[in-house]
């Protein structure tokens, strides 16, 4: 019933006609009704609702939970913008050498780091990259997260389920081994996989992102450069490659620019936000800019750009920014103006001396309140394109309890669950992450997968399939050469880690290793290492390991996707393996 159970869920995952969140409530529904009629043996009917529902309150599902929280930390108040800007540089010269620096940086990180802390910290790079014009999120989240599982195979601290394979070892005989013992043989199987993770994954992967239909909006704005600018003195033909592609100057210039000086330019939002970051320049009067700041954190509120549009009967039309008094009357900042079709070809026409006109729309900063008071006042309508403002004071912060949660659970003073949930305790408590913006840090649809695959993990588990499949495959591996066992092994070990769990598979399959390795009289490190790298080899199913679940949200995955590019590097992976344990072993 356990097997059975088992294969249903994944059949309805794989068919994909009801969402994953329906299956996997029906599942935990079905074994906490199934057990509590039909109790397991020494069990109670209350047990099994216990064991089905257990999962809402196990270890896992709180790091996920609490790593979510510690990321959107990280994204809220802008930390990972130095990092970002260094692989930006990198993607700009070229897409795919972007792809495999990152993929390398994965790789490398994991290896000494816990695998979901460092997935966590390339999220939401990866998500910011996409929308600066690298590739779309759902092409890279499934290539990186192969390449972190990979780094974290190659040490014994690289995941806890290393750790746990080999404590069971040395409890069963085998001597301890050290934190790189293995290291070399791992490497060598990524160094095959790279290239298809790298070259091949992307292509088989969809494209998820949003397609625009249309242009996006390009604002006129008045950039004001402060005094002490780096790029003061210096000619604008000197540093203009470096600015976004979609900026440009109206008004740039001949001679080098001057302090204080205020110049016409135009460009998307973004490209606006970067050209001002690089030129410590500013889109609003700085007294405007400084009092707007004041007054929301004052009020505990986040800033937030957004898009309004003029109506016909707005009393904007046919005034000024300046001579509109938004300022004073509504508390907000307009950064920028998109001017109505019909207008964009007026030549450089200054944004702060050119009248307003229905259709124009402004790109305002405030916070949310007054935005919305401005828009009811002045009859705006308020479009799609609002974006809160990085709270950039708060970013070495947010990296610093990020780098001691993950430094503690890296060194073993504390489990991840336990720093996970104090880093994410940390940023509500100092303001990193508002409380009433949990939510959109969370993902439902991962936090039930999580709760129906723990259920299922242990239904296989305690009911004896997991021990019964062992017993069937040492019966059959006689017959094989030692390439054939390690691989047979391996893979048995791949099946229940993406069935069940990683914790599931190291448990059963050690020792099973070690009775066949007794049984047919082969040393028993090779297979206890083929029971390691099975537990590894996670990537073909999105419950197989937490980190497949945390990046099935952000990448729009279907369960499909899992098992196209992850079945190939499953396959790719054990044969590599075992021809190296067979080399390294001299079996």
């Amino acid at each position: 019933m356990a097997m059975a159970a088992t294969t249903a869920m994944f059949v309805a995952f794989a068919r994909g006609r009801m969402a994953i969140e329906i299956v996997s409530l029906l599942t935990i529904t079905g074994i906490g009704l199934a057990l509590y009629f039909l109790p397991l043996p020494g069990q109670q009917p209350g047990d099994g609702l216990a064991l089905a529902f257990g999962g809402f309150g196990h270890p896992a599902l709180i790091t996920i939970c609490a790593l979510m929280i510690m990321g959107r930390g990280l994204v809220v108040t802008g930390a990972l913008e130095p990092l970002v800007r260094v692989l930006e540089r990198v993607w700009r010269l070229n897409r795919w050498l972007g792809l495999l620096v990152t993929l390398l940086f994965a790789m490398a990180m994991s290896m000494v780091i816990n695998d979901t802390p460092v997935l966590v910290l390339l999220l939401p790079i990866l998500a910011q990259l996409a929308t600066r014009g690298g590739m779309a999120s759902s092409k890279t989240l499934i290539p990186v997260n192969a390449a972190v599982l990979i780094g974290g195979m190659a040490t014994t601290i690289g995941t806890s389920t290393n750790l746990l394979v080999v404590s069971i070892a040395v409890d069963l005989g085998l001597p301890a081994m050290s934190v790189f013992h293995f290291t070399p043989l791992v490497l060598a199987a990524g160094v095959i996989a790279l290239p298809y993770l790298w070259l091949v994954m992307p292509r088989l992967l969809p494209d998820n992102s949003v397609t625009a239909t249309h242009e996006p909006r390009r604002f006129r704005a008045t950039m004001r450069i402060d005094g002490g600018g780096e790029y003061v003195a210096k000619r604008v033909d000197e540093f203009r490659a470096g600015l976004p592609r979609d900026f440009a100057f109206h008004d740039a210039p001949d001679g080098p620019l001057s302090a204080n000086s205020r110049l016409t330019v135009s460009g998307t939002h973004e490209a606006l936000e970067e050209a001002t970051r690089q030129l410590g320049a500013r889109l609003a009067p700085q007294w405007l800019l400084t009092r707007i700041r004041a007054e929301s954190k004052a009020k505990g509120v986040d800033l937030v750009v957004a898009e309004l549009a003029l109506t016909a009967d707005s009393r904007l039309c046919g005034l000024t920014i300046p001579t509109s008094g938004i300022a004073d009357a509504h508390g907000v900042a307009i950064l920028g103006v998109d001017f109505a079709p019909r207008r964009w070809g007026q030549g450089g026409d200054d944004p702060s001396n050119t009248e307003l006109a229905e259709g124009d729309v402004l790109l305002a900063i405030g916070d949310l309140d007054r935005l919305r008071e401005f828009a009811q006042a002045d009859a705006l309508l308020i479009l799609d394109g609002m974006t809160e403002v990085p709270r950039r004071a708060k970013a070495l912060l947010a990296l610093g309890i990020m780098g001691g949660a993950v430094g503690v659970a890296s060194v073993g003073l504390l489990p991840i669950a336990i720093s996970a949930l104090a880093g994410a305790i940390a940023m509500l408590v100092t303001g990193c992450v508002r409380f009433d913006r949990v939510g959109r840090a969370l993902s439902a649809k991962v936090i039930v997968l999580v709760a129906a695959s723990i259920a299922i993990g242990r239904v296989v588990l305690e009911s004896g399939a997991a021990e019964w499949l062992g017993q069937i495959l040492a019966l059959l591996l006689s017959a094989l050469p030692p390439a054939g066992i390690l691989a047979a092994i391996m893979l048995f070990v791949t099946v229940l880690t993406n069935f069940a769990s990683n914790a599931t598979a190291a448990t059963v399959g050690t020792p099973i290793a070690f009775s066949i390795a007794r049984q047919l009289g082969l040393p028993p490190e090779p297979l206890v290492l083929a029971v390691l790298f099975g537990c590894n080899l996670c990537y073909a199913t999105p419950v197989a390991y937490q980190t497949n679940m945390l990046i099935m949200a952000e990448g729009g995955y279907g369960f499909r996707d899992y098992v196209r590019t992850g079945l190939p590097l499953v396959l790719l992976m054990v044969v590599s393996l075992s021809v190296m344990l067979v080399i390294r072993y001299g079996l």
